[in-house]
Formats: C-alpha cells, structure tokens, sequence
C-alpha cells in the first residue's frame, strides 16, 4: 500500500491551497481517510476526516475553510485550504485507518508567510 500526498507549498495568508492524498494498493471507497497536521514542537492534530460514505468532519480550528472531499474513482482525496493563516504552517499528513491497518503518507509541508 502506497499513501502520497502532494501539493504543499508556500503561499501568503489569506491564500489557498489544495493538498491531495492518493493511495494505492488498496480498496479506497470502503475506507475513511483522514487529514492531520503537525507543526514545529507541537502535537499532531486531525485537521479532517472524511467517511466512506461522504460524510465530513472538521477541526473547529479550519471550520468553514478547509473543505475535503474525495474521488473515488481515482483513490484520491483532497483538502481544499482557503483565507489560510500563519497558524496553518505544518506537515500535512494523510491517513487511511482500518481494524488492522493503519497506512500513513510521508507528509506535505505547508507554510503560510503573514
């Protein structure tokens, strides 16, 4: 099983970016797949999670700026940032959790400059 998320970068506050995570290997629609983020000296946190079945949710810290979304069809997820903020500077992680598994990508950096 193969996790990879692209689409990180450099980008100002108030700007956007769009992460995507795809995974091989794997029988993506059956799974949730989950976004975390870890910035320096800090804990990892879960940024958003979005279920199998379409359902999603968010971290009160991006409500109402971060949108996931999935594409089936082509094992990939995405995690839509807008009106990003210097606070949103981390390692964006994708994770796809299972009763027996538990795959990790290797990470996107993110860092948004005031």
């Amino acid at each position: 099983v193969q996790v990879v998320e692209s689409g990180g970068g450099l980008v100002q506050a108030g700007g956007s970016l769009r992460l995507s995570c795809a995974a091989s290997g794997i029988i993506f629609s059956i799974n949730d797949v989950k976004w975390h983020r870890q910035a320096p000296g800090k804990q990892r946190e879960l940024v958003a999670v979005i279920s199998n079945d379409g359902r999603t949710h968010y971290a009160d810290s991006v409500k109402g700026r971060f949108t996931i979304s999935r594409d089936n069809a082509n094992n990939t997820v995405y995690l839509q940032m807008n009106s990003l903020k210097p606070e949103d500077t981390a390692v964006y992680y994708c994770n796809i959790p299972g009763g027996r598994y538990d795959y990790w990508g290797q990470g996107t950096q993110v860092t948004v400059s005031s």
